[in-house]
């Protein structure tokens, strides 16, 4: 197959992993004023419920299926025959998922209407064969059908929501845009592979790996998801809808990171099955810079911004949104380290049961945090075990490869973006706090904060030859002289 770029897949997944948070986040100010916060929390629950069906319908298929396919993309059949493997197995386990999940539906006694418009979600697990097209390197195409998908949701939430007992369609749009974004993945599937008969041998094959990383899968999920459904039983929906809305705002820079991985996985498996430890060892190195570089500008400017941004984006009702998203913004650089040391060394080398450790660790101790801290202090308990287990994770993830890999060295290589970040948020913080609640003051803070920010790394990247921004700037000074 053609040698894909690195640069333009990222760049792909990246809008990709964005607009499957961006139409909750761009529709939220309407949604919040209109559907209201305990509404938001209702559908958070809801959500949050069916995606545990969806992720027992996926497995650990997202990382496992990317991998394997990636490493037999250059060869036809193989790649046909491992395609129609996997599919088996997450067919049978999808279908079962799907039964489970209406038996639940039937037994609820409260807002079951909304559960049963989450079958659609639960639906969508089915169809999902994402991990096919992020193995072999198509990224584009997925960009383009969930980018329409997304603008027809969004269009549809502002055609069909308007007061707040519109809380069922608002549901429905949400679910059936999720069915609707997979199942138009199928319609250019025969370009790129054919269905063959699956081989049980196959099948059977890859049942270990696919359960390997589904554990981690759900032990992250823990403190993904479960906390909203902890939140709902444990305290109130008030409680969950102001957290759903700080995650929600959150989750979008810890969306990025994850594309940068999700781009790098398949590049890195490749690697990996060639032997090329020098080929890995630079890219991690290049990686690791750059993502910590944005890690660090979003965590420190989430935290400057965040006590104006709640109120002026959600409204008043919304303003101790501000304090939780302050707090899990904590949790950002933890996240990165972890996901370029996860998707570009444990997953591609196959190191699976160290990365399921890590994250059980995690679990565990979000569990633990959450049963002690929700019943007394709602949403703030909640963010407090977030933060707990993502530090856990990257802890452990960084222990296992400190003989492998040279930390000490990736650690210095962003310690001028902690110094820079500190000093923006004292500038941008302080800035919001002399000034009004405000539209205007929230649009200074971040032309400041990234100004600031982005003139310090600028010449920082310059005075160390980083080879990612001497070659940028070649090719704008290239295009300048044409």
């Amino acid at each position: 197959m053609k040698k894909a770029s690195i640069k333009k897949n990222f760049l792909y997944q990246m809008v990709y992993e964005i607009l499957i948070l961006i139409l909750p986040f761009v529709t939220s100010p309407y949604i919040a004023r209109v559907i209201g916060v305990g509404g938001l929390g209702t559908y958070s629950y809801s959500y949050s419920v069916a995606f545990y069906f969806v992720l027992f319908s996926m497995l650990g298929l997202k990382n496992h299926g990317n991998r394997e396919i990636a490493q037999k993309r250059d060869d036809v059949n193989s790649l046909n025959q491992t395609f129609s493997d996997l599919f088996a197995v997450h067919a049978i386990v999808s279908v079962f998922v799907l039964i489970v999940y209406v038996i639940y539906v039937l037994m609820l006694k409260e807002d079951q209407i909304y559960a049963v418009i989450q079958i659609a979600f639960v639906l969508s697990g089915f169809f999902d064969i994402s991990w096919l097209y992020f193995g072999i390197e198509k990224f584009k195409l997925t960009v383009t059908i969930s980018s329409i998908t997304k603008i027809l949701n969004v269009i549809c939430i502002f055609a069909f929501i308007r007061t707040k007992d519109d809380l069922w369609i608002y549901c429905l749009i949400m679910a059936l845009g999720m069915l609707f974004s997979q199942l138009a993945l199928w319609v250019p599937l025969r370009k790129y592979v054919h269905f063959v008969k699956p081989d049980f041998a196959g099948m059977r094959k890859h049942i270990k790996p696919i359960l390997i990383l589904f554990i981690p899968a759900v032990a992250v999920s823990v403190y993904r998801y479960m906390d909203k459904i902890m939140l709902g039983l444990l305290s109130d929906n008030i409680q969950l809808g102001y957290y759903e809305n700080a995650e929600k705002v959150v989750n979008i820079p810890i969306t990025v990171i994850t594309a940068f991985g999700t781009v790098m996985l398949p590049k890195m498996s490749n690697l990996a099955i060639k032997d090329n430890a020098r080929e890995v060892r630079r890219y991690i190195s290049l990686s690791m810079q750059f993502v910590m570089c944005l890690a660090l500008a979003l965590t420190f400017g989430l935290l400057s911004v965040a006590p104006v941004f709640a109120p002026v984006f959600w409204g008043e009702e919304f303003t101790f949104s501000g304090t939780l998203i302050m707090g899990l913004s904590f949790t950002i650089p933890f996240i990165s380290f972890a996901n370029v040391i996860r998707t570009q060394y444990l997953i591609p080398n196959k190191k699976d049961k160290e990365y399921l450790f890590s994250v059980i660790a995690g679990a565990v101790i979000n569990l633990i945090i959450n049963l002690i801290l929700i019943p007394i202090y709602g949403s703030i308990g909640a963010m407090i075990g977030t933060i707990a287990a993502e530090i856990t994770v990257c802890l452990i993830q960084t222990l296992v490869v400190k003989k492998k890999l040279p930390i000490i060295s990736y650690l210095k290589s962003f310690a001028w973006f902690i110094v820079v970040g500190v000093l923006m948020f004292v500038i941008v913080y302080m800035f919001g706090y002399i000034n009004n609640v405000s539209v205007l003051t929230l649009i200074l803070q971040v032309l400041i904060g990234v100004l600031f920010y982005s003139i310090c790394s600028l010449i920082y990247f310059l005075m160390s030859k980083n080879e990612i921004v001497i070659n940028l700037i070649d090719k704008l000074k290239g295009m300048i002289k044409k």
